[in-house]
């Protein structure tokens, strides 16, 4: 006859209990509903509310009391939010505590532009975007004769100000001449930077930025009245 093995049977006992505890435990949870809504913004942007978001985080819920874990699909939810003009990525979960969670990051607008009487900003991810009832971005403004431009290219060109420091404190405007040439304005300025096509425009910038830094220096920036770049070997400057 063979023996019994205890410990065996008391594992197993163990296994099962803890597998019925942490199923009885899990479905409660699923079941519970949520305590309160926290919605946290990944950046500085203000170009949604607080509100709006949670709107959609409980739309078509009374309020986020009213609504159980099982009841709300979280991955819905996600691209309910990333659906919104304003919103660039959601994460949306549910805390150990009860909360519904989520994390939002807004879009970032890099030029705002004026076209056949409309107006709409370009993002940093070059795709365009509505502008804000809540808040207006303090971008690069862009006029002029769209229409003549390659616009991927002039979306690079504005990525490309937006990412060097100098160049987005210094550079307010581009204006699109019908040749398709474009004009610059400086924030603190008055002369108008010719830039001419977009080609060669790393050249054109460090060549601008050694053209300023020289004239701050010898205090003559303020005679001037257009910067040349169209010429890559130099920078040809006009005086008032």
């Amino acid at each position: 006859m063979k023996r019994i093995n205890w410990d065996n049977i008391r594992l197993f006992v163990i296994a099962v209990v803890v597998i019925f505890l942490y199923s009885f435990s899990a479905k409660r949870n699923v079941s519970r509903y949520f305590v309160s809504a926290d919605v946290e913004f990944a950046d500085n942007e203000e170009f949604i509310t607080l509100d709006k978001v949670n709107k959609l985080l409980i739309q078509n819920f009374n309020s986020v009391t009213s609504i159980t874990k099982d009841k709300l699909d979280l991955n819905s939810v996600e691209k309910r939010l990333e659906s919104n003009p304003m919103i660039d990525d959601a994460e949306v979960f549910a805390t150990v505590d009860g909360k519904l969670k989520a994390i939002v990051k807004q879009r970032v607008p890099v030029a705002r532009i004026f076209e056949g009487g409309e107006s709409y900003y370009i993002d940093y991810k070059g795709s365009e975007m509505p502008l804000s009832e809540n808040s207006t971005a303090r971008v690069l403004l862009v006029n002029g004769a769209l229409n003549g431009v390659d616009k991927t290219k002039l979306y690079s060109l504005v990525k490309y100000i937006y990412d060097d420091d100098f160049l987005r404190k210094n550079i307010i405007g581009i204006e699109i001449t019908p040749t398709g040439s474009l004009k610059m304005m400086s924030r603190n300025y008055s002369y108008v930077i010719l830039f001419g096509k977009m080609v060669n425009v790393e050249k054109k910038f460090n060549n601008y930025k050694a053209f300023f830094q020289n004239a701050v220096r010898d205090t003559l920036i303020e005679n001037y009245k257009t910067i040349n770049l169209k010429f890559t070997q130099q920078v040809v400057c006009a005086k008032k």
